[in-house]
């Protein structure tokens, strides 16, 4: 398996979406942070299985992004030789295209 890292926005989105759980429904929080560790576990062990629907968009053909299983929120990352870069990790229902656009470029 590749090695797993993570930029410091995407930690600051997993961070922001703790603090709602904790604060509006702390009996989803662990479940939210069990749910995205399933989520980065299957990153790194089928790293290409990842939709690449936002890296058309956005024209960043390395972009994958993969969606927590319980949870609405997508992670996005790139794959590459030796490690896996997650990028963002954003709420479904967020403007995704210039979330990212606003955010990585």
């Amino acid at each position: 398996m590749k090695k797993l890292v993570r930029r410091a926005i995407a930690d600051a989105d997993v961070l922001s979406a703790l603090q709602y759980y904790i604060s509006n429904a702390p009996e989803y929080a662990l479940s939210f942070i069990d749910d995205l560790e399933r989520a980065y576990e299957h990153i790194r062990t089928f790293p290409e299985s990842g939709s690449t629907r936002y890296a058309i968009e956005l024209d960043l053909a390395e972009l994958r992004v993969w969606r927590c299983q319980a949870y609405p929120y997508l992670i996005f990352y790139v794959h590459h030789t030796h490690q896996i870069e997650v990028w963002r990790v954003l709420h479904s229902q967020k403007d995704i295209p210039t979330s990212l656009q606003t955010d990585l470029l």
